[in-house]
């Protein structure tokens, strides 16, 4: 595996991220933030922070795939959340979750989480990007 995930001794250690990541592989894949549209660019979950969330994340595998990877391959996943508040935390859990049962990994990976006023589009409440290492 090209990503060790770790939460060192003297940082908190929290049960939905990791705080680092040591990768060893030798292609770093950048990913642009992926939002809530399926394979045609339709819209999918609108309204629904945990539907867009598990969109994102199943976006963020199939490009991976495209490359030869997969969402095991991810190091680094920043999360920009349309007007945040803590309130959000279980949509954002449950939409991770049911993406992590579809593609059969474990989400838990380094991860910053912004709020921000504003995506691309007005419908979108989430967008994922995602910085992967490959062997």
């Amino acid at each position: 595996m090209t990503v060790k995930l770790i939460n060192p001794e003297g940082l908190p250690q929290p049960e939905v991220y990791r705080q680092l990541s040591v990768a060893s592989g030798s292609r770093l894949v950048f990913l642009a933030g992926q939002v809530a549209r399926d394979a045609g660019g339709n819209r999918v979950g609108e309204g629904d922070l945990a539907a867009q969330v598990e969109q994102c994340y199943l976006n963020i595998a199939t490009a991976l795939a495209a490359v030869g990877g997969s969402f095991d391959d991810v190091a680094k996943l920043t999360v920009y959340v349309v007007d945040w508040t803590a309130d959000k935390m279980p949509l954002l859990g449950e939409g991770v979750a049911r993406a992590a049962a579809k593609l059969g990994v474990d989400p838990v990976k380094p991860i910053t989480l912004l709020g921000v006023a504003a995506l691309g589009e007005p419908d979108l409440l989430v967008e994922v990007e995602a910085t992967a290492v490959l062997d």
